[in-house]
């Protein structure tokens, strides 16, 4: 989609009744679906983290998402695809300017030059204990895309109508930390299998766009 018209169909959003934990168990596995619904999550005390869906036109004007792919490291999230986010910080002022702190340190771009249109629904996340709170917003021009070498193996810059594309929801079989040969709901974007939190979050996003285009 051109940018142009998405930017004049994005204003939706702000009126829009978020689709909520309905849309995001959509992209969720059963085994995920079954522990939050048996959890007591505030008293867990979990760590509380801010990501940003953030949307701009490439060269040509076409809309795009941002996504990364994390480093591999000794972690729960290690060589996953995810927004850029991250962790607040004792000297966030708020978890809208966690997700702007961490989405320019993490693929460069000037917290300045992002407009936040719409905060999605919270979303936690039981093996590493975090409580994501995402947010959706965009930037007017083609960014320059710099990874922070410490965090971000990859940047993925994902064309709009790949991400709404209902044929690039597939389900795969997974081995993760915490459990073996186990079949999850995913997006397939750019040759990458996107799955667990970041699908449940792409999911109510998906779903949010569907009404606002």
């Amino acid at each position: 989609m051109n940018f142009t018209e998405f930017t004049y169909k994005i204003s939706n959003l702000k009126n829009l009744e978020l689709p909520g934990v309905e849309a995001q168990y959509k992209l969720a596995p059963i085994l995920r679906i079954n522990e939050l619904s048996n959890i007591d999550i505030k008293a867990k005390k979990p760590n509380k983290a801010g990501v940003m869906a953030l949307f701009y036109p490439n060269k040509e004007g076409i809309t795009h998402l941002v996504l990364i792919l994390r480093k591999t490291y000794k972690g729960i999230h290690s060589n996953q695809v995810g927004f850029p986010g991250g962790r607040v910080e004792n000297f966030d002022k708020n978890l809208k300017y966690t997700a702007l702190r961490e989405t320019e340190e993490e693929v460069g771009i000037p917290q300045s030059e992002v407009r936040v249109v719409k905060k999605l629904t919270k979303l936690y996340i039981p093996p590493s204990n975090f409580w994501v709170h995402p947010y959706v917003g965009l930037i007017e021009r083609t960014p320059k895309l710099i990874p922070q070498e410490s965090e971000v193996e990859k940047i993925l810059e994902i064309d709009l109508e790949d991400f709404m594309d209902e044929r690039n929801l597939i389900h795969q079989e997974l081995s993760t930390s915490y459990a073996k040969n186990i079949e999850v709901p995913a997006f397939s974007l750019n040759g990458h299998i996107v799955w667990g939190a970041t699908a449940m979050m792409l999911s109510e996003l998906k779903d949010l766009m569907k009404l606002a285009l």
